[in-house]
C-alpha cells in the first residue's frame, strides 16, 4: 500500500512506514526523548564501565565506612547510609527498573491484545464474559490490587509458583502485568469490532480463511499501530508503578537489588540533610517517564491513519 504525496512539485508514492517516520520526526520533543532514552539505557547497560563500584559494594576510606558523603569528584552523587556509591546504585537500579517497565508492558500488551481480539472477533457470550471480567479488574484501583497481589507469594504456595519468589523482579512484573492489561484489551476490542466489518475481512471469509488465519494475518497486523502506542505508554506507567510499589516497600527487595523506587524509599529519611540521595533516582524516574510519554504521543500522531499525508 502506498500513499501519494507532493514532493518537490512531483507526485511520489510514499509508503505508510515512511509517512509515519516523517510525522514522527516533526515532534522535536519525541526525537529528543528517543536520544535521551538511548543515553539512559546505554548508561545503565554499561554501568560497570561508568563506575568503579558495585551497587551493594561497601566503600571504606582509611578503614572507616564512607557513609553519607557529599557529592564530589570521587562520588558524583555522594554515598548513602550503607556506604554505597549513589551513582552506581542509580545506574544498576536503572537496569532493573527499565527491564521491569519493558517486560511488564510487553506481557500486559500481549494479554490485552489476545483478550481484546478474541472478544471483538467472536462477540456474543464470549465478548460478554471477557468484558465483564475486564470491568471487574477495572473496578479495583490498580495500586491497591498490585499491593494485595504482591503479598500473595509470601503466604500462598501457588502464588510463589506463578509469580516467583516474594519481592523479586519476576513477581513485580507478574503483579503489574495482571493489573495493566485491561485498557489494552478494551482498545483492541474496539479496533477489531470496526475491522471485522471491512471488505478485506469479508473477502477473506469468502475465500474460506479460518478464524485463526483472519485474526493472525489480517486483524492483528491492522491493530499494530494501537498495540505499539499502548505498549510504549505502558512502559512509563509500569516504571512509575514499580517505583511506587518499591517506595511503599512492596516492590523489589531493596536490600539485595536496587531499583529507582527502593532507592527513593531508602532516601526518604535523609531528604533534608542529604538531598543528593533523592536527586539521582528521582531525576532518573522523571526524565525517563517524560521521554517515554513524548515518544508515545508522537507515535500516536504518526500512526494515526486519519492524519493527512503531508
Amino acid at each position: 500500500m502506498t500513499i501519494e504525496g507532493e514532493v518537490s512539485g512531483s507526485t511520489e508514492a510514499i509508503s505508510p512506514g515512511r509517512l509515519a517516520w516523517r510525522r514522527f520526526r516533526r515532534h522535536r520533543l519525541a526525537v529528543v526523548g528517543v536520544v535521551v532514552l538511548a543515553l539512559i539505557t546505554a548508561a545503565c547497560v554499561l554501568a560497570p564501565f561508568l563506575t568503579r563500584y558495585g551497587p551493594n559494594e561497601l566503600i571504606r576510606i582509611d578503614g572507616a565506612k564512607a557513609t553519607l558523603r557529599s557529592p564530589g569528584a570521587r562520588f558524583w552523587l555522594g554515598t548513602n547510609e550503607r556506604a554505597n556509591d549513589v551513582w552506581a546504585t542509580v545506574l544498576y537500579g536503572g537496569r532493573i527498573s527499565l527491564a521491569v517497565g519493558v517486560v511488564t508492558a510487553l506481557v500486559s500488551s500481549l494479554i490485552g491484545t489476545v483478550i481484546g481480539v478474541i472478544a471483538g472477533w467472536f462477540g456474543g457470550w464470549i465478548d460478554g464474559v471477557l468484558m465483564r471480567i475486564t470491568d471487574l479488574f477495572l473496578a479495583v484501583p490498580f495500586l491497591v490490587a498490585a499491593i494485595i497481589l504482591s503479598q500473595a507469594p509470601a503466604t500462598q504456595s501457588w502464588a510463589r509458583v506463578v509469580f516467583g519468589p516474594p519481592n523479586s523482579s519476576r513477581s513485580v512484573v507478574a503483579v503489574i502485568a495482571l493489573v495493566f492489561w485491561m485498557p489494552v484489551a478494551r482498545v483492541i476490542r474496539g479496533v477489531v469490532l470496526s475491522l471485522k466489518e471491512k471488505e478485506f475481512v469479508e473477502a477473506a471469509r469468502a475465500a474460506g480463511a479460518s478464524d485463526t488465519r483472519i485474526i493472525v494475518r489480517h486483524l492483528i497486523p491492522n491493530c499494530s499501530g494501537q498495540i505499539v502506542i499502548n505498549t510504549t505508554l505502558s512502559v512509563s506507567a509500569a516504571i512509575l508503578t514499580e517505583s511506587a510499589l518499591s517506595y511503599l516497600g512492596y516492590g523489589v527487595n531493596g536490600v539485595t537489588t536496587p531499583t529507582w523506587g527502593n532507592l527513593l524509599n531508602r532516601a526518604q529519611g535523609y531528604i533534608e540533610p542529604h538531598p543528593n540521595l533523592l536527586l539521582g533516582p528521582g531525576l532518573a524516574v522523571i526524565v525517563t517517564v517524560l521521554c517515554i510519554n513524548f515518544v508515545g504521543d508522537a507515535l500516536r500522531d504518526a500512526l494515526d491513519p486519519a492524519q493527512v499525508a503531508s
